[in-house]
């Protein structure tokens, strides 16, 4: 890793604000990179992001997806195979990518970290800046994506390697595995700890359903089913649940919705299902347990190549949706059960993620910016002044 003491050129980091892993990740690799490396994050928003180091700073620009009124649909033209989310006539995608290009101009930055957006991938290598893709599961054999990720000078992957798609090979040589990227890296509590915590009976069976952020969540009904078809076993669900009008909830459910101790309860389970969001990957494969893994539908298929990829590795039994009826639910509780392979499981987990990811995006931005003068305009960044300042 280069000098921490001289400032650098700074990153750039576009951060997606739909759930809470992109904001995760950044965080853990912005507070790993060494303090003169000034990181600029664009963001739509500024209050999912973990504590944030000095050396970053967070720019608030417009969202690029959600409407604000002031936009004229010319959704007559055609959209172009190489773009996702670009609709003509929207003032706010206009002044978000105004801000980033008006930012590559004035700070000429090392790298672009993006996590994630083709279009602003696309952007940065238009701009002539090198950009890094964070990869995602999903059905991105499209030309957009690939575009993304051919023209990019890294590829990002926060998951273990035995979780990638075939697909990727072709960019295997410009790949950096972070298997655990944005998870804290600490301990879970043991099973014993965590249902003390949490105020659950020690012998007790408990069966544990996350659903993440970046959507609407599971439905209650087939929660209410499970429960039902074990009348013995408490149930307990956590993150977003969709209300239904039909749903039947037992005493044996309890919808406890967002909690600020996601890994306690994963600790404290026998089973647990889950969506297959990235920070609650790693939050169970953290903890070992028999899981069923059921994909929220998300763009690209995304969870639902994740899910198979799991499967694959032996680390969870996957289902193509939570099962409608009791002895569906049986059938899937013992098989879940039979498949459970803890070795397969810690296999996928890593140590060192955010420390292993900065310092390979160090030796990136060394290897393509070798005996290259920085910009003096670099240093009129608000870190880069404090880190001057500090070692005069």
């Amino acid at each position: 890793m280069r000098d921490t003491l001289t400032p650098q050129r700074p990153f750039g980091y576009f951060v997606h604000h739909q759930g809470r892993g992109h904001a995760e990740r950044c965080a853990a690799i912005v507070n790993a990179l060494p303090p003169a490396r000034p990181v600029t994050i664009f963001c739509a928003r500024r209050d999912i992001f973990p504590a944030l180091p000095p050396h970053a700073q967070v720019v608030t620009i417009p969202s690029l997806f959600e409407r604000t009124g002031d936009e004229r649909d010319m959704d007559q033209i055609p959209t172009p195979e190489t773009l996702h989310c670009a609709p003509l006539g929207w003032p706010g995608i206009r002044q978000a990518m105004a801000q980033i290009v008006a930012w590559f101009a004035e700070e000429d930055p090392a790298l672009m970290i993006c996590d994630v957006s083709a279009e602003i991938a696309q952007l940065s290598r238009i701009c002539s800046v090198p950009h890094v893709k964070v990869l995602q599961h999903g059905e991105r054999t499209d030309p957009g994506h690939r575009a993304a990720y051919t023209g990019a000078a890294g590829l990002l992957a926060p998951f273990a390697a035995a979780l990638a798609q075939p697909d990727w090979q072709p960019f295997a040589g410009r790949m950096h595995f972070a298997p655990g990227l944005g998870v804290p890296a600490v301990p879970p509590p043991d099973r014993d700890a965590a249902r003390r915590a949490l105020g659950i009976d020690p012998a007790a069976k408990v069966a544990l359903v996350i659903s993440g952020g970046g959507g609407s969540g599971f439905a209650a009904a087939p929660l209410g089913i499970a429960a039902r078809s074990f009348p013995d076993w408490q149930w307990l669900a956590i993150g977003q649940v969709q209300a239904d009008w039909h749903a039947t909830q037992g005493a044996n459910l309890q919808l406890r919705g967002w909690v600020d101790d996601p890994d306690t309860y994963i600790a404290a389970a026998d089973l647990v299902v889950s969506s297959t969001g990235n920070t609650t990957c790693a939050g169970v494969l953290a903890t070992g347990r028999p899981w069923i893994v059921v994909p929220e539908w998300r763009y690209f298929d995304e969870q639902r190549l994740k899910a198979e990829a799991l499967a694959r590795a032996g680390a969870a039994l996957h289902l193509p949706h939570l099962p409608s009826s009791a002895h569906a639910w049986q059938n899937a509780v013992a098989a879940a059960f039979a498949a459970h392979d803890p070795a397969a499981q810690a296999a996928l987990r890593g140590q060192g993620a955010a420390e292993g990811a900065a310092a390979w995006l160090e030796t990136l931005a060394g290897k393509l910016w070798a005996d290259h003068p920085m910009n003096p305009r670099s240093l009129h960044h608000p870190s880069a002044r404090q880190t001057e300042g500090a070692t005069a």
